[in-house]
């Protein structure tokens, strides 16, 4: 496709030739319609597999590029940051043993990944969301060295012209702002692609919006990022705003985020959800290739529509319709984008066979589903699903009903009927279709996930908890079985060594601090009414300032008239501080020498942590 470029000149010619090359691939794509050149049969399946990377200790992993040469396989490519890669398995026609050839496929791909992962020291995890990564591996030195994804950072960060805001609110909450798109990183899924009849577009799209939050609902599997439960799946909120390009102003912002579910239902083509497409996203990428779509067609070629593909691939909705071009014929298909990955492989080609199956098996009364059922249910019903899984209840059909019981009385019977409507042995479909039922009995991964972390977070501190959690999951995943057998963690999955701990493994960050403008009396009385020993003092820019400890509230109370002004007339100013990837060996040496009991924790100014005595 040639060297990408970012956007930055109003009159830069690349760009003009891009967008004229854009309009060409619609003319183009019309014309495909219009001769009804898109092939129709067979009807193709197809899946990309994202997966995680981890290193001994269970963290993130930055040898994506190390892996990836040294599997040297062409079903592999890699991903936005160095701890993720990606598998696209090979299309298959609908029919058969088609799921569970897919699957042995899938197993084959991934068991060589891991085999050429471990000469590296690493590991492959399948999650939504990687229990183990945090803060410190959204810095820039994880973004994958690829031009493309650095182009992509530094146009999403021009356009909202500040950093990135993330704010989630599940059990717990998640408020945090970055200067970089690589949250979109922690986020790893299993995408099934669908060819569908565009000439039955509108009908068949509209269809997988309705069913989409009913079939995540059973499907979640990311409840956590940086040891918080947010949504079910956290990915589905993570995603629209990290790669959000909107800047909140003071005006009422109408537009649509890039990852989004859409407005409303679709009215017209295929034609018309790519110029809406065109319409409602700016784009963010140009290419330099010359290629013309039409000229293209004129002599008999199929054009791959390389500038309308470059735009899509920057438009993520969560069900993504693609253009594509197999042994020579043009089809259409829809991506199924919100799909976690894991917590295995027979978990994900159940959850595969089920989207498909209800896909296929749409009863008659459900045509035209767009007069028959408003959108605004359609949406709330996906974000429902994401925020509560399987405690979801859903509009359907004019009533409200549980997620389990839409599943289990209407959903589990359609994907039984579309399935074998096609042609898929019954065998396939009552194995993978009984994980979906057995799931609906028990649980599925994001409620493993919480359950499991709960237990864990009794006895262990948060780094642990998440390390043994992650430990879990890959030993769960190497058993193969699904999701329904897996057993809670005993907590002895990974034993930590005391040798090896950095300090972020033990600090405390629920940490109680001040500002150098407070009153000195209320933060001592504070301090005496809350056993408080070390207070850190922040300025007004949040940067760490000062300290106030127990000599301090010593003092105070001997002379509590003596301490009546601000607290940067008494604090400590002479600080003595760690980083959070300094060894606790390096931290205990440090308090013993300067004979002090406790640490702050500092990323550049800021305070992160504390460390004290008690901690080590």
């Amino acid at each position: 496709m040639g060297e990408l470029q970012v956007q930055k000149l109003r009159n830069n010619p690349l760009k003009a030739r891009y967008i004229k090359q854009l309009l060409v691939d619609i003319a183009a794509l019309e014309q495909i319609l219009d001769k009804k050149m898109f092939e129709l049969s067979p009807i193709r399946i197809g899946a990309e597999q994202e997966f995680c990377l981890v290193d001994e200790f269970w963290q993130p992993s930055n040898k994506a590029l190390e892996v990836l040469e040294n599997i040297d396989d062409p079903h592999f490519t890699t991903e936005l940051a160095l701890y993720n890669l990606e598998i696209n398995l090979d299309p298959i026609p609908l029919s058969g043993n088609c799921f569970s050839e897919m699957h042995l496929q899938l197993d084959h791909l991934l068991a060589m990944a891991n085999k050429v992962a471990e000469k590296s020291a690493t590991k492959i995890i399948l999650c939504g969301i990687l229990p183990t990564i945090s803060k410190r591996h959204l810095n820039l030195e994880y973004l994958t060295p690829i031009p493309r994804y650095k182009i992509l950072n530094e146009v999403i960060k021009e356009i909202r012209n500040n950093d990135i805001e993330i704010h989630i609110k599940g059990v717990d909450e998640l408020n945090i702002r970055h200067d970089s798109v690589l949250y979109e990183g922690c986020n790893t899924s299993f995408q099934s692609h669908l060819q569908i009849d565009p000439y039955d577009f509108k009908d068949t799209y509209n269809w997988s919006q309705a069913i989409a939050g009913p079939i995540l609902s059973i499907c979640t599997n990311s409840p956590m990022l940086f040891g918080r439960e947010l949504w079910e799946e956290t990915r589905i909120a993570l995603f629209t705003q990290s790669v959000d390009t909107r800047a909140s102003n003071f005006l009422l912002n109408e537009s649509e985020p890039r990852v989004n579910f859409g407005n409303s239902w679709a009215k017209g083509s295929v034609v018309d959800y790519f110029k809406d497409s065109i319409t409602g996203f700016r784009s963010l990428l140009t290419s330099d290739s010359n290629v013309d779509s039409l000229s293209e067609l004129e002599q008999g070629k199929t054009p791959k529509l390389k500038a309308l593909a470059l735009h899509n691939g920057t438009v993520y909705t969560w069900n993504r319709v693609c253009y594509g071009i197999t042994n020579g014929r043009p089809h259409i298909r829809i991506e199924n984008r919100y799909i976690p990955s894991g917590p295995t492989t027979e978990d994900e080609i159940a959850n595969m066979m089920l989207w498909v199956g209800v896909m296929m098996g749409r009863p008659k009364k459900f045509n035209s589903i767009h007069s028959k059922m408003d959108f605004k249910d359609a949406k709330s019903n996906f974000f429902n699903a994401a925020r509560y899984g399987m405690a979801a209840q859903f509009y359907w059909d004019g009533q409200l009903i549980s997620s389990q019981q839409l599943l289990l009385d209407h959903f589990l019977p359609m994907a039984f009927k579309g399935l074998y409507s096609m042609g898929v042995a019954p065998k396939d479909a009552e194995h993978y279709l009984k994980i979906i039922e057995r799931r609906i009995a028990t649980y599925n991964g994001s409620r493993w996930t919480i359950q499991s972390y709960r237990k864990l977070r009794k006895e262990f501190k948060l780094p642990d908890a998440l390390t043994i959690l992650t430990a879990k999951m890959y030993q769960g995943q190497q058993k193969g079985y699904s999701v329904d057998a897996w057993e809670l963690p005993r907590g002895d999955e990974f034993v930590i060594d005391e040798n090896e701990r950095k300090v972020y493994q033990i600090m405390n960050v629920h940490t109680v601090t001040a500002q150098d403008s407070d009153s000195s009396e209320l933060v001592l009385k504070m301090m005496q009414w809350k056993n408080i020993h070390h207070v850190p003092i922040l300025n007004d820019d949040l940067d760490l300032v000062g300290l106030l400890t127990w000599t301090d509230l010593k003092a105070y109370l001997k002379n509590p008239d003596k301490f009546e002004g601000p607290i940067k007339d008494i604090m400590k100013t002479e600080l003595i501080t760690i980083t959070e990837e300094e060894s606790t060996k390096r931290a205990k040496v440090l308090m013993e020498s300067k004979g002090i009991n406790c640490l702050p924790v500092v990323h550049g100014k800021k305070l992160i942590g504390i460390i004290t005595t008690k901690d080590l």
